[in-house]
């Protein structure tokens, strides 16, 4: 059955509704960034929408993809795949921007490749990985019964993270 873009937003706005008022049913968005899947607590994925046009910002990092206007408020949008070192997103319809700052004080916004749905974390089983020192937002990593591994993304360490926080070149 295939839902349209429209009711998909509509259904995560409902969940994502539920869980900041304590009902969440668990449940994880899925993103794909740069060829990484991500898991996000949709307590932490905020608003998820499409790539507006981006006003560009001299003198910062590479991954610094620049300001977005959403509704009149100015978001900061860092490309998640290029902060990884990873080949920069492509702005096309797929792209999304998570507005996962609000919920933690910052109008901070992250661009990924597109968005993968949600899921159920009782599909998912633990796999073995070491702590990556590098980036210490990469949570626990996770395969699916397709095969395919996941890695939670921890927004709040994300979002506290100094290199995360430096855009300067």
């Amino acid at each position: 059955m295939k839902t349209s873009l429209k009711e998909f937003q509509q259904g995560l706005s409902a969940k994502l509704d539920r869980a900041e008022q304590g009902g969440s049913s668990g449940a994880l968005l899925c993103v794909e960034a740069g060829g990484e899947r991500w898991l996000l607590d949709l307590t932490d994925a905020g608003e998820v929408v499409p790539l507006p046009p981006l006003a560009d910002v001299p003198l910062t990092q590479p991954w610094y993809a620049g300001l977005a206007n959403i509704r009149g408020t100015l978001y900061s949008v860092v490309d998640l795949a290029a902060f990884h070192g990873l080949a920069a997103t492509p702005r096309n319809g797929q792209a999304r921007l998570l507005l996962v700052g609000a919920r933690h004080g910052i109008n901070s916004a992250l661009l990924v490749n597109r968005i993968l749905g949600l899921r159920a974390p009782e599909g998912l089983k633990p796999e073995p990985a070491a702590a990556d020192a590098n980036r210490p937002w990469a949570g626990e990593k996770l395969r699916d019964g397709q095969n395919e591994t996941w890695r939670r993304l921890v927004v709040p360490t994300l979002l506290q993270s100094p290199r995360f926080l430096d855009i300067a070149l």
